[in-house]
């Protein structure tokens, strides 16, 4: 008779230490994170690692806004490890930690049929675009509006337009990747309607969150940050509903993958004032 190997699986918390390790898992799965980007991520965060012999072969990340939301991302699984229910091991242990939240996450094509059978609900399609920046790309201001660079005195009305428009509290996420990088706000008489930040990530940079009135004004605080990278490597996570995805493609952006946005529970309700045209990164929602 066949003497079956029982494979221990050790599940503890995410530590700083951890951090080259999950690295070398999204290398392996062909993901731009560098221990920078990940190190950030958990920063403001949590995670999980499952082990195996003392090697780490899966994680998961968790970032919690106010007491209601919460988001799922830098879900991996080795890939000798796959097809073995590790990934839902994972994402249950961190949806419990969650409690009564609801969970939002932007599934993979390969990870859709797990979340679904999880409770996730599909709520909308985030479509990932990058290239060398086009050069400057001429998107003409209204009456009364000015693109220019954010200064201390703004960080509240910022805080308070990305709010409305995820309708969660982002504001320890927002406060992070206003450090980390340069911000421009869109303005109208005075008054703060928008904002674009850019900031190092994977292989070059990335333009997010981009929160504006109206797709005109998301395509001019874009088009300022395109301009000043031109010629460098520069991505963009922008919701299918944005209807910036044509103007993309058209000045040199293409679309080169989509993931799908899934809720678990009462999806968040945005208010009027701004909306998201672009993910600060696709883990963060």
């Amino acid at each position: 008779m066949a003497v079956q190997d029982v494979v221990q699986i050790v599940m503890r918390d995410m530590t700083g230490a951890d951090i080259a390790a999950v690295a070398d898992l999204c290398f392996e799965q062909q993901w731009p994170h560098r221990e920078e980007d990940l190190q950030t991520l958990l920063s403001i965060g949590s995670g999980l690692v499952a082990e195996i012999d003392g090697r780490i072969v899966g994680t998961i990340m968790a970032w919690r806004f106010g007491e209601t939301f919460a988001t799922l991302g830098v879900v991996i699984v080795a890939v000798a490890h796959q097809g073995r229910g590790l990934g839902r091991q994972l994402a249950s242990a961190m949806i419990e930690r969650l409690g009564d939240r609801t969970v939002l996450l932007n599934a993979t094509e390969e990870g859709r049929p797990l979340y679904s059978r999880l409770g996730f609900a599909e709520i909308d399609t985030i479509c990932q675009h990058q290239a060398l920046a086009p050069g400057q790309t001429l998107v003409p201001l209204r009456a009364g509006e000015r693109v220019r660079p954010m200064g201390a005195a703004d960080a509240e009305a910022l805080a308070a337009l990305y709010n409305s428009a995820t309708g969660m509290d982002r504001r320890i996420l927002l406060e992070t990747v206003l450090a980390e990088g340069s911000t421009v706000v869109l303005c109208h008489e005075h008054e703060q309607k928008g904002f674009a930040v850019l900031r190092r990530f994977g292989r070059g940079w990335v333009i997010g969150p981009v929160v504006a009135p109206d797709v005109t004004g998301a395509k001019a605080l874009i088009a300022h940050w395109l301009g000043m990278q031109s010629g460098s490597f520069c991505r963009i996570d922008v919701p299918e509903a944005s209807r910036l995805g044509t103007w993309l493609e058209d000045i040199g952006m293409p679309q080169v993958d989509r993931v799908t946005r899934m809720a678990r529970g009462t999806a968040p309700v945005p208010g009027d004032a701004a909306k998201v045209f672009a993910l600060a990164a696709q883990a963060l929602g």
